[in-house]
């Protein structure tokens, strides 16, 4: 039985997000070993990772419209070349602040060409099972935290922090490069009156195919799917980055505290299958709206947690929650517009989302220089995550939206 390549761009897309996403938030754990080593403070460690979202919001939009002229395979490509090259030179840093521009511009501009043009390019090879295919790509990063910072953390147990992270570099290159040669175009997208229902009841989309990219970038669904991305992932970037330091401080072994992150990593796994089964059921606007709520709970449930049995029980629901929901942008962006400009489109969202991403790192870190505790951080985690939900309910109807026939 043959193998529909789309699947195949699947299991690519997933270790590319995995090695890619993983090497980015391995600073998490680099950040405590790193500033003992080099008497850097957390802000200034943690501040390298806001660069990183940054530069990766504003060179996704770059590399999102370069995917949509050139296609995902040379981008990602690219990609995978630059972060190696980052990481090998951050691991040689003399001081904070070239640590901070190396880390931030290169591995932040590499992260952005890995994940967009992946993600952008699977919405377009699924019809019917479009919020799973997403959902699988996306679990290549909930691997992340199983893999990538275990073995970091093992780097640095046995090895000083230069060695660890050059190593890594060394594996990125290894994985990365190969598996971009396996990434191409879709196929030319099916006519909207083709389009089948995945459940009775569900509304399915047809984006205007005539949509220029001024068009949609000017749309309040665009608008409403940005902001919404942006409170998102301002309530998950700082307990994300910082609960291995969290935990630490709670007077947790290192290697213990890294097993909390696997957790919430494992978690994301499943809850990225489980939301993207649920968004192809019920629709993924409901799912995410309710899911925002959920991770604001989540979020400020770590205010309460001292115990490791706490932090993997908060863990759990953490990252099952914000690992499921973050997919769901992709697929309602490609209800909301056509596939030709989708690389552009989410490109452009990601400016918004990295920003968001952006806050975490240096305001957690800034909170905890300042006020010798993480409390801070989580209690306004589950305040902006409930502005995100709010903000969810404002999405519009999808274009022409109708429910259509069921397959017989």
């Amino acid at each position: 039985m043959k193998v529909y390549y789309g699947w195949i761009i699947v299991a690519a897309g997933a270790l590319l997000g995995c090695v890619a996403i993983g090497a980015v938030f391995s600073l998490a754990v680099f950040l405590q070993p790193m500033a003992a080593a080099t008497g850097w403070s957390r802000t200034g460690v943690s501040s390298a990772m806001t660069i990183v979202f940054l530069v990766m919001g504003v060179a996704s939009f770059g590399w999102g419209a370069l995917t949509d002229r050139f296609g995902p395979r040379i981008v990602v490509l690219s990609g995978g070349l630059l972060l190696g090259l980052g990481l090998w030179l951050a691991s040689r840093a003399q001081s904070l602040l070239e640590f901070q521009l190396v880390y931030g511009i290169l591995v932040g501009g590499a992260a952005g060409a890995v994940f967009i043009p992946t993600i952008s390019t699977i919405t377009g090879w699924f019809e019917k099972h479009r919020s799973l295919a997403v959902s699988l790509v996306s679990a290549g990063m909930g691997v992340a935290p199983m893999t990538v910072s275990p073995f970091a953390s093992w780097l640095i147990t046995n090895y000083d922090w230069r060695t660890a992270q050059f190593t890594i570099a060394i594996v990125a290159w290894v994985l990365l490069v190969p598996a971009a040669f396996l990434v191409r175009r879709p196929p030319e997208a099916p006519d909207e009156r083709e389009r089948v229902a995945v459940a009775p009841g569900v509304m399915m989309g047809a984006a205007d195919p005539a949509m220029t990219a001024g068009q949609a970038l000017r749309s309040p669904q665009f608008w409403v799917l940005s902001i919404t991305y942006f409170c998102c992932c301002a309530t998950h970037s700082g307990p994300i980055f910082h609960t291995v330091s969290y935990a630490i401080a709670c007077g947790l072994p290192m290697m213990a505290a890294v097993t909390i992150y696997s957790v919430e990593g494992l978690a994301g796994l499943g809850g990225r299958i489980l939301f993207g089964l649920a968004g192809d059921r019920f629709g993924a606007k409901r799912v995410l709206v309710i899911g925002l709520f959920a991770q604001a709970l989540g979020a400020g449930a770590y205010f309460f947690v001292r115990q490791l049995g706490e932090f993997y029980a908060v863990a759990a629901v953490f990252g099952l929650i914000y690992g499921g929901i973050m997919p769901l942008y992709a697929v309602i962006a490609r209800e909301y517009f056509p596939m030709r400009i989708m690389g552009t489109i989410l490109g452009a969202s990601t400016v918004f989302s990295s920003l968001g991403m952006a806050l975490g790192p240096a305001v957690g870190g800034w909170i905890y220089d300042t006020t010798g505790s993480y409390g801070w951080l989580y209690i306004g985690s589950f305040g902006i995550g409930l502005g995100a939900m709010a903000i969810a309910l404002l999405f519009p109807p999808f274009p022409s939206q109708r429910p259509v026939a069921q397959p017989a």
